[in-house]
Protein backbone atom coordinates (compact mmCIF):
# COMPACT_ATOMS: atom_id res chain seq x y z
CA UNK A 1 0.00 0.00 0.00
CA UNK A 2 2.83 2.24 0.71
CA UNK A 3 4.73 1.90 -2.37
CA UNK A 4 1.62 2.54 -4.29
CA UNK A 5 0.79 5.66 -3.02
CA UNK A 6 4.77 6.78 -3.37
CA UNK A 7 3.85 5.62 -6.72
CA UNK A 8 0.67 7.86 -7.16
CA UNK A 9 2.61 11.24 -6.08
CA UNK A 10 5.78 10.86 -7.42
CA UNK A 11 3.90 10.60 -10.91
CA UNK A 12 2.20 13.71 -9.59
CA UNK A 13 5.11 15.66 -8.83
CA UNK A 14 6.96 14.68 -12.78
CA UNK A 15 3.78 15.50 -14.34
CA UNK A 16 3.25 18.91 -12.06
CA UNK A 17 7.08 19.77 -12.80
CA UNK A 18 6.89 19.13 -16.54
CA UNK A 19 3.61 21.33 -16.97
CA UNK A 20 5.37 24.19 -15.18
CA UNK A 21 8.31 23.33 -17.62
CA UNK A 22 6.16 23.73 -20.56
CA UNK A 23 4.38 26.53 -19.25
CA UNK A 24 7.04 28.47 -18.89
CA UNK A 25 8.32 27.69 -22.32
CA UNK A 26 5.65 28.75 -24.53
CA UNK A 27 6.71 30.14 -28.02
CA UNK A 28 5.84 33.92 -28.73
CA UNK A 29 4.28 32.98 -31.74
CA UNK A 30 1.23 30.92 -30.44
CA UNK A 31 -2.24 32.18 -31.71
CA UNK A 32 -4.42 29.51 -30.09
CA UNK A 33 -5.94 32.23 -27.89
CA UNK A 34 -8.26 32.64 -30.56
CA UNK A 35 -10.08 29.53 -30.24
CA UNK A 36 -13.32 29.16 -28.87
CA UNK A 37 -14.44 25.45 -28.06
CA UNK A 38 -15.61 22.69 -26.30
CA UNK A 39 -12.45 20.63 -24.00
CA UNK A 40 -12.90 17.54 -23.24
CA UNK A 41 -10.55 15.33 -21.18
CA UNK A 42 -10.08 12.22 -18.44
CA UNK A 43 -8.93 12.42 -15.07
CA UNK A 44 -5.73 10.58 -14.65
CA UNK A 45 -5.33 10.45 -11.33
CA UNK A 46 -8.51 8.11 -10.58
CA UNK A 47 -6.84 6.28 -13.81
CA UNK A 48 -3.27 5.93 -11.91
CA UNK A 49 -5.29 5.19 -8.31
CA UNK A 50 -7.53 2.29 -10.16
CA UNK A 51 -4.22 0.52 -11.23
CA UNK A 52 -1.71 0.86 -7.99
CA UNK A 53 -4.61 0.52 -5.44
CA UNK A 54 -6.45 -2.63 -5.16
CA UNK A 55 -9.11 -0.82 -2.90
CA UNK A 56 -9.98 1.73 -5.49
CA UNK A 57 -11.66 2.01 -8.99
CA UNK A 58 -12.93 5.19 -10.24
CA UNK A 59 -13.00 7.10 -13.88
CA UNK A 60 -14.62 10.50 -14.78
CA UNK A 61 -14.91 12.67 -18.01
CA UNK A 62 -14.63 17.00 -17.44
CA UNK A 63 -15.16 19.20 -20.23
CA UNK A 64 -15.16 22.82 -20.30
CA UNK A 65 -16.35 25.45 -22.52
CA UNK A 66 -15.04 28.77 -23.32
CA UNK A 67 -17.94 31.71 -23.43
CA UNK A 68 -15.61 35.15 -22.91
CA UNK A 69 -11.53 35.99 -22.90
CA UNK A 70 -11.66 34.78 -19.24
CA UNK A 71 -15.02 33.17 -18.25
CA UNK A 72 -15.41 29.13 -18.38
CA UNK A 73 -18.02 27.09 -17.57
CA UNK A 74 -16.79 23.86 -16.35
CA UNK A 75 -18.36 20.20 -15.93
CA UNK A 76 -17.38 16.48 -14.63
CA UNK A 77 -19.02 13.24 -14.19
CA UNK A 78 -17.59 10.08 -13.01
CA UNK A 79 -17.60 6.98 -10.47
CA UNK A 80 -16.23 5.89 -7.62
CA UNK A 81 -15.61 2.75 -5.66
CA UNK A 82 -13.45 2.61 -2.60
CA UNK A 83 -13.08 0.30 0.56
CA UNK A 84 -11.90 1.63 3.94
CA UNK A 85 -10.48 -1.13 5.92
CA UNK A 86 -8.63 -0.20 9.81
CA UNK A 87 -8.62 -1.46 12.80
CA UNK A 88 -11.88 -0.50 13.75
CA UNK A 89 -13.80 -0.82 10.41
CA UNK A 90 -14.23 -2.39 6.97
CA UNK A 91 -16.63 -0.87 4.26
CA UNK A 92 -17.43 -0.62 1.01
CA UNK A 93 -18.53 2.91 -1.31
CA UNK A 94 -19.98 2.64 -4.23
CA UNK A 95 -21.32 5.15 -6.01
CA UNK A 96 -21.55 8.30 -8.72
CA UNK A 97 -21.29 12.11 -8.96
CA UNK A 98 -21.73 15.30 -10.81
CA UNK A 99 -20.11 18.78 -10.61
CA UNK A 100 -21.08 21.73 -12.09
CA UNK A 101 -19.21 25.04 -11.99
CA UNK A 102 -17.19 28.37 -13.71
CA UNK A 103 -13.01 28.97 -14.33
CA UNK A 104 -11.90 31.84 -14.19
CA UNK A 105 -8.66 33.01 -16.08
CA UNK A 106 -6.00 34.66 -13.88
CA UNK A 107 -3.31 35.33 -16.08
CA UNK A 108 -5.17 37.55 -18.70
CA UNK A 109 -1.95 39.50 -19.23
CA UNK A 110 -0.80 36.93 -21.04
CA UNK A 111 -2.55 36.84 -24.57
CA UNK A 112 -0.02 34.44 -26.39
CA UNK A 113 -1.59 31.62 -25.43
CA UNK A 114 -4.51 29.46 -24.21
CA UNK A 115 -2.58 27.92 -21.40
CA UNK A 116 -4.32 28.72 -18.46
CA UNK A 117 -3.83 29.65 -14.65
CA UNK A 118 -6.97 29.72 -13.34
CA UNK A 119 -9.31 29.91 -9.85
CA UNK A 120 -13.14 28.86 -9.82
CA UNK A 121 -16.08 27.14 -7.63
CA UNK A 122 -17.80 24.03 -8.46
CA UNK A 123 -21.33 22.51 -6.70
CA UNK A 124 -20.89 19.00 -6.51
CA UNK A 125 -23.70 16.08 -5.77
CA UNK A 126 -23.13 12.17 -4.95
CA UNK A 127 -25.75 9.15 -4.64
CA UNK A 128 -24.05 5.87 -3.38
CA UNK A 129 -24.15 3.32 -1.16
CA UNK A 130 -22.02 1.99 1.95
CA UNK A 131 -21.66 -1.40 2.54
CA UNK A 132 -20.44 -1.84 6.15
CA UNK A 133 -18.54 -5.30 6.43
CA UNK A 134 -17.54 -5.37 9.86
CA UNK A 135 -16.94 -3.17 12.89
CA UNK A 136 -14.95 -2.78 16.27
CA UNK A 137 -16.89 -1.28 19.04
CA UNK A 138 -15.48 -0.90 22.65
CA UNK A 139 -17.45 -1.17 25.71
CA UNK A 140 -16.67 1.48 27.81
CA UNK A 141 -18.43 0.46 30.97
CA UNK A 142 -16.42 -3.25 31.43
CA UNK A 143 -13.08 -3.74 32.35
CA UNK A 144 -13.33 -7.18 31.55
CA UNK A 145 -14.89 -7.17 27.92
CA UNK A 146 -13.36 -4.48 26.04
CA UNK A 147 -13.27 -4.63 22.34
CA UNK A 148 -15.80 -6.87 20.22
CA UNK A 149 -15.89 -7.02 16.52
CA UNK A 150 -19.82 -6.93 15.01
CA UNK A 151 -19.52 -9.44 11.55
CA UNK A 152 -23.35 -8.74 10.70
CA UNK A 153 -23.14 -6.62 7.17
CA UNK A 154 -24.76 -3.27 7.63
CA UNK A 155 -26.11 -2.16 4.07
CA UNK A 156 -27.15 1.66 3.63
CA UNK A 157 -28.49 2.36 0.08
CA UNK A 158 -29.33 5.32 -1.74
CA UNK A 159 -26.73 8.34 0.62
CA UNK A 160 -26.21 11.33 -1.31
CA UNK A 161 -23.94 14.41 -0.40
CA UNK A 162 -23.80 17.98 -1.91
CA UNK A 163 -21.28 20.20 -1.00
CA UNK A 164 -19.20 23.06 -2.72
CA UNK A 165 -15.38 23.06 -3.65
CA UNK A 166 -12.98 26.08 -4.25
CA UNK A 167 -10.72 25.29 -7.06
CA UNK A 168 -7.14 26.59 -7.81
CA UNK A 169 -5.37 25.30 -10.94
CA UNK A 170 -3.20 25.25 -14.29
CA UNK A 171 -3.64 23.75 -17.91
CA UNK A 172 -0.55 24.03 -20.40
CA UNK A 173 -0.75 23.21 -23.81
CA UNK A 174 1.75 20.25 -24.53
CA UNK A 175 0.98 19.92 -28.03
CA UNK A 176 -1.69 21.79 -30.74
CA UNK A 177 -5.17 21.52 -28.92
CA UNK A 178 -4.01 18.78 -26.29
CA UNK A 179 -3.43 19.97 -22.88
CA UNK A 180 -2.43 18.83 -19.41
CA UNK A 181 -3.89 20.02 -16.11
CA UNK A 182 -3.55 20.12 -12.36
CA UNK A 183 -6.21 21.23 -9.79
CA UNK A 184 -6.11 21.43 -6.23
CA UNK A 185 -9.50 21.67 -4.27
CA UNK A 186 -11.05 22.60 -1.33
CA UNK A 187 -14.24 21.04 -0.38
CA UNK A 188 -17.23 21.84 2.40
CA UNK A 189 -20.26 19.40 2.32
CA UNK A 190 -23.50 21.46 2.25
CA UNK A 191 -25.89 18.48 3.21
CA UNK A 192 -25.32 14.96 3.43
CA UNK A 193 -28.21 12.29 3.82
CA UNK A 194 -27.57 9.68 7.03
CA UNK A 195 -28.96 6.63 7.36
CA UNK A 196 -29.50 5.28 11.53
CA UNK A 197 -26.86 8.08 12.01
CA UNK A 198 -23.78 6.22 10.72
CA UNK A 199 -20.97 8.08 9.26
CA UNK A 200 -20.28 8.19 5.67
CA UNK A 201 -16.85 7.01 5.92
CA UNK A 202 -16.19 8.12 2.00
CA UNK A 203 -18.08 10.40 -0.75
CA UNK A 204 -17.48 9.75 -4.53
CA UNK A 205 -16.49 12.96 -5.78
CA UNK A 206 -15.67 14.10 -2.75
CA UNK A 207 -12.80 12.11 -0.82
CA UNK A 208 -12.68 11.00 2.68
CA UNK A 209 -14.62 12.35 5.40
CA UNK A 210 -13.81 13.08 8.98
CA UNK A 211 -16.19 13.25 11.65
CA UNK A 212 -15.34 16.79 13.15
CA UNK A 213 -15.44 18.74 9.88
CA UNK A 214 -16.96 18.63 6.75
CA UNK A 215 -14.68 20.00 5.26
CA UNK A 216 -12.12 18.16 3.04
CA UNK A 217 -9.17 18.13 -0.01
CA UNK A 218 -8.49 16.69 -2.77
CA UNK A 219 -6.59 17.04 -6.54
CA UNK A 220 -6.83 15.91 -9.61
CA UNK A 221 -4.91 16.04 -13.07
CA UNK A 222 -5.73 15.89 -16.38
CA UNK A 223 -5.04 15.70 -19.89
CA UNK A 224 -8.16 17.22 -22.35
CA UNK A 225 -8.02 17.81 -26.05
CA UNK A 226 -9.98 21.22 -26.98
CA UNK A 227 -12.44 20.84 -29.89
CA UNK A 228 -12.55 24.36 -32.05
CA UNK A 229 -15.82 26.00 -32.30
CA UNK A 230 -15.20 28.96 -33.16
CA UNK A 231 -11.24 30.69 -34.22
CA UNK A 232 -11.77 34.59 -34.27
Amino acid sequence: MKINLMLKYFISIIIFLFMNTTLGNVKIGNDTIEKFGVRAGLDLNKIIRSATDEGYAGFSLTGDIRLKESFYIFSEIGSEEKEINSNYINSLVKGTYVKFGVNFKLNNKDIRTQNLVYSGFNIGYSNFDQNINSYTIYNTNSAYWGESTINVPINLSNLNTLWTEFILGIKTEILNNLFLGFELQLKNVVKQKNIQNITNFYIPGFNRTYDSSGLGAGFNYTISYLIPIIKK
